[in-house]
């Protein structure tokens, strides 16, 4: 793969509106495509939002109508903010691309800056993203009083944990003991080049997640480096592991256009 360039977007009192990284990424896309640049990483910190993949649900979104961006990339509604290292991968592919691959480099990158700060992660299968495993659901505390076996989250598929106190919200997973999201990740792949990327939370107001259903996922959580860590931690300290690693990965695969099935003979 050729070398991966890294632009610096902008952090703290310079983060970068949503809209204004958006269209960075839609000239670089078009860019990359006519190869007149090369695969370029943007890397930035945006000011608070919320965005909407495709498979968002209207009961996914903030209850008090805060205004969301519906965007064109995969995967369900998330937050970005202060405190979080956002990343946006612009590489043209083999074609047909392999899209989860794409997504597990991504994944191995950020666990192994993780892994970095002594933080362990995982992949959960079946959800995208970075986990930090919580303990085995024998082991893990009562909610509200109640044992396990009655959490409703297991048994209603209406339950809606902003609804039912601060005991059942995304942020407070870390203190329940659950699964918690470290990173999420949501590409888009158009004419064989990706665009958008991964959101790594370093030290945000995890309380911003408690709004919405993060990623549409209702039985687990979110994280940060500094939570886990139980230390301050700033995205300067982090941004020089996260390119390092982002480049060892990228720039070091193998690449290879999707497997496509071939079709039956006809009788």
């Amino acid at each position: 793969m050729s070398e991966l360039r890294f632009v610096r977007l902008g952090f703290g009192t310079e983060a970068v509106e949503y809209q204004e990284a958006w269209q960075k990424q839609r000239e670089l896309h078009a860019a990359r495509f006519e190869d007149t640049v090369p695969d370029t990483c943007l890397l930035l910190e945006h000011r608070s939002v919320y965005t909407a993949g495709r498979r968002t649900t209207d009961g996914e979104r903030p209850l008090d109508g805060t205004p969301v961006v519906d965007v064109d990339r995969g995967g369900k509604i998330t937050w970005h903010g202060p405190g979080q290292l956002v990343g946006y991968p612009i590489q043209k592919l083999p074609r047909p691309v392999d899209v989860v691959a794409h997504v597990r480099r991504l994944e191995e990158a950020l666990i192994r800056a993780a892994a970095e700060f002594g933080v362990a992660t995982s992949r959960v299968e079946g959800r995208s993203g970075v986990w930090v495993l919580g303990d085995p659901v024998e082991q893990r505390p009562s909610i509200g009083g109640l044992s396990l076996d009655f959490d409703p989250r297991l048994t209603d598929e209406e339950f809606d944990p902003r609804l039912d106190g601060p005991e059942y919200a995304p942020s407070n997973a870390g203190q329940r003991r659950e699964d918690r999201k470290l990173a999420a990740i949501g590409i888009r792949v158009a004419k064989g080049v990706t665009m958008h990327g991964f959101a790594l939370n370093v030290n945000p107001d995890n309380t911003s997640f408690d709004r919405i259903v993060p990623c549409g996922i209702r039985d687990a959580g979110v994280t940060s480096l500094a939570y886990e860590l139980g230390r301050d931690l700033t995205i300067a300290d982090v941004l020089p592991v996260v390119e390092k690693h982002l480049r060892d990965v990228l720039e070091n695969a193998e690449l290879a256009p999707r497997e496509v099935a071939p079709a039956p003979a006809s009788a």
